[in-house]
């Protein structure tokens, strides 16, 4: 008889924008801190912005590289589609020990698994193939790092910590229920009043007191 399954816990928040400094200057506007340089993803197009916000948690900005060429297959994130050019904390990412296991129990919810790098960083994530956020954004993408390597650890710490991390979505219901399979379990995530449209909003603990993204 097997047990039960590790839980996944909150890895990072993504907020997405056209550019990556029309997000850097969003995030900074928020929450008063400077972000620190991340690097370029060039399987997706992509590059980032980070700024940690624990000691396994971290806040990502991240848009289209112009200076990269355009992938073969749709950017993650849903960083084609033109609604998301207006920078705002549009998805999350849930840490697993197993990440094949876990995107297996959400029976391709959260799309596939697929090994990315970004300078010296290696790990694997699961990718929507159309590129989409699952669930508007509510339900995570999955990521596993080696063991013993996390991005949050090499960046400064500013004081920067996530307090709760709440999600809304007309079909709550279904999205806890998918939450529980994972299973996740993080005492920041919460469940906020349901919403005609998916909505995520983070209260963020600054060196000037709380904010919220």
């Amino acid at each position: 008889m097997t047990g039960k399954p590790p839980p996944c816990r909150i890895d990072h928040l993504t907020v997405t924008a056209a550019s990556l400094e029309a997000g850097v200057a969003w995030v900074s506007a928020q929450l008063g801190v400077p972000l620190q340089p991340g690097g370029e993803h060039v399987l997706m197009g992509t590059h980032n912005r980070l700024l940690r916000l624990g000691p396994r948690c971290y806040l990502e900005v991240i848009a289209p590289a112009p200076h990269l060429a355009a992938p073969e297959r749709p950017r993650w994130f849903a960083l084609d589609d033109p609604a998301m050019a207006t920078p705002a904390l549009r998805g999350w990412v849930a840490r697993c020990v197993d990440i094949e296991a876990a995107a297996a129990r959400l029976q391709g919810e959260v799309g596939t698994v697929c090994a990315m790098s970004r300078g010296d960083m290696l790990w694997q994530i699961s990718i929507p193939e159309d590129g989409r956020l699952p669930w508007g954004g509510v339900l995570p993408m999955l990521i596993e790092w080696p063991e013993g390597i996390h991005p949050a650890e090499r960046l400064p710490d500013q004081g920067v910590r996530l307090l709760g991390l709440y999600w809304s979505h007309p079909q709550a219901s279904a999205v806890q229920a998918l939450l529980d399979i994972l299973p996740l379990q993080d005492a920041c995530l919460q469940m906020a009043a349901p919403e005609a449209m998916p909505r995520l909003r983070a209260r963020v603990l600054t060196p000037a007191g709380e904010r919220w993204l």
